[in-house]
């Protein structure tokens, strides 16, 4: 029996048929299959888009359970969560119950009413229903009725999250909101809804199994740990990815193809960040700079990880080999053109596109090549957001900064620029970044695409650049003050005068732009 998952909608004043075989986009069922037999239409008086509540109904119930793929980064989270509460390890993805349901197990162990669990299949459909008793105390279902045992969403979205996403598209979007609006599930939700509303979904026939499976193994492969590179990152470039989209640029030239691939970049281009930069992980002589021969270590590694998860999930197997390849070599030369060290190459390379005004879009290369330019920007939004988001980025990657500093003094290393908490405050750091890789970037942009999207981002960049200026004043004549207290504890000491007008000068002007390109690795 071939199951496909896309769920049938049928009139609901009519009963299911008992042979609904070979219909696109549904699911079929044989009344001869040994899986399940015709429903009962007594079962069907509670029918909702074509799906039974009855708990008796074995059709309904197997149609409910692929449905819970809907919420099945929830299921996932909280049983690591539990599990891990009582000293289990997390199990391998591949082992996931989700993942290898045997629903034949189900149906027999349901039907016979059996609680042996010596088999190795009956102890994995336990487990799964054990799932769905952690459901309810989810906040996602928080409020559903304990006497329906598996259930599913019929709205994709509900409450403020779903109001956030039809705003999808505007500037000043929350992703900070979002994400505790949706549980953490932030980077699923917003690039699911992109992909279904451009249509993607169905227009490349993606597995909506598959794709659920990818996204929730996408979000799980980033780390929650790191303060900066992590999903909420990779949802809020994949929203700014979204905004530049739709410039009008763009929106008139992209093809469905330059769309998806655009917007699945966005959603990996950061996949697996260890939290650490490039420079680090040689110096450390980490297996993975051996690998890419130090260079583009750590984009190559996200291009790479994508990848694995695309053929592990299998969501392009249905296209031909050729069509899945060049796609992952595309997704590869997106993902590489984040990589900070290469900055001026593609920026010198966009303004002789511009001063030539030789761009061409209806060219497939300069469409790329466009895409290039405006995941970079999408990577490296962070000052052109309102100051409040903005703010809250530039402590996060700060941080993240810094505790890479933490482990390089812990093991006697040489501190990396702009690493060093002693040395280095928020304020100087977003001001060099500014300054020599912000504000040149998003200048080209607006002269690419001169819209009201771009005149915003300047404006805010121009505002925060500003903010963290006023900042570094205020804190000044505190530092000022400090080190005055110390210089006269030791008046004769003349390398405690110098050190403190070094240290008054970098303050008044900001990072050094020896030191920016090392450390402004927001990407």
């Amino acid at each position: 029996m071939e199951v496909c998952y896309q769920l049938p909608v049928l009139p609901l004043d009519r009963p299911v048929p008992k042979h609904v075989l070979s219909r696109r986009g549904a699911i079929s069922f044989s009344s001869s299959s040994s899986l399940f037999g015709a429903p009962d239409p007594r079962q069907l008086s509670q029918r909702r888009g074509a799906i039974s509540y009855d708990s008796s109904d074995q059709t309904a119930l197997y149609i409910r359970m692929l449905g819970a793929c809907v919420v099945f980064k929830q299921l996932f989270a909280r049983d690591v969560r539990v599990r891990s509460q009582v000293g289990f390890e997390p199990e391998r993805r591949s082992s996931h119950p989700y993942l290898c349901i045997d629903f034949r197990t189900l149906h027999t162990r349901l039907s016979c009413g059996s609680t042996s669990a010596s088999s190795g299949p009956e102890r994995r459909v336990h487990r799964l229903l054990s799932f769905q008793r952690y459901l309810h105390s989810s906040r996602l279902l928080r409020g559903v009725p304990q006497q329906i045992p598996l259930h599913i969403l019929d709205e994709d979205y509900t409450g403020q999250a779903r109001c956030m996403l039809e705003k999808v598209g505007n500037w000043n979007f929350d992703i900070f909101r979002f994400d505790r609006l949706t549980n953490g599930n932030s980077l699923i939700t917003l690039t699911f809804h992109l992909l279904n509303q451009y249509g993607l979904v169905e227009l490349f026939q993606l597995d909506m199994v598959k794709l659920w499976r990818f996204l929730v193994m996408v979000q799980e492969d980033y780390h929650s740990n790191n303060p900066y590179h992590n999903a909420v990152h990779a949802a809020d470039v994949t929203q700014a990815m979204y905004c530049y989209l739709r410039e009008p640029m763009l929106a008139k030239s992209l093809t469905s193809y330059d769309i998806l691939l655009g917007l699945l970049a966005a959603a990996t281009h950061d996949l697996d960040h260890p939290g650490v930069n490039q420079p680090f992980l040689i110096k450390t002589d980490h297996y993975l700079a051996t690998l890419y021969r130090n260079t583009s270590v750590l984009e190559n590694h996200h291009w790479k990880s994508a990848v694995g998860l695309l053929r592990e999930t299998g969501l392009f197997s249905h296209l031909p080999a050729e069509d899945s390849l060049n796609m992952e070599r595309e997704l590869g030369s997106l993902i590489l053109a984040t990589d900070i060290s290469r900055q001026n190459e593609y920026l010198s390379r966009f303004r002789i596109h511009l001063d030539q005004n030789n761009l061409c879009l209806s060219n497939a290369s300069h469409r790329h090549f466009i895409l290039q330019m405006a995941l970079k920007c999408a990577d490296i939004c962070n000052p052109c957001r309102p100051w409040e988001q903005s703010k809250q980025w530039s402590e996060k990657v700060t941080e993240e900064f810094f505790q890479q500093g933490d482990i390089e003094k812990k093991h006697k290393l040489e501190v990396s620029p702009l690493c060093d908490r002693e040395m280095n405050t928020v304020g100087n750091i977003q001001i060099g970044f500014m300054t020599y890789v912000a504000e040149p970037l998003f200048a080209e942009w607006a002269r690419f695409s001169d819209t009201r999207l771009s005149q915003t981002m300047l404006g805010h960049m121009g505002l925060n650049k500003a903010s963290w200026g006023g900042l570094q004043q205020e804190q000044t004549p505190v530092s000022e003050e400090a080190e005055a207290s110390i210089a006269s504890a030791d008046t004769g000491d003349a390398a405690t005068a110098a050190r403190r007008d070094a240290n008054t000068a970098a303050v008044a002007g900001g990072t050094s732009s020896k030191e920016i390109p090392q450390g402004s690795r927001e990407s």
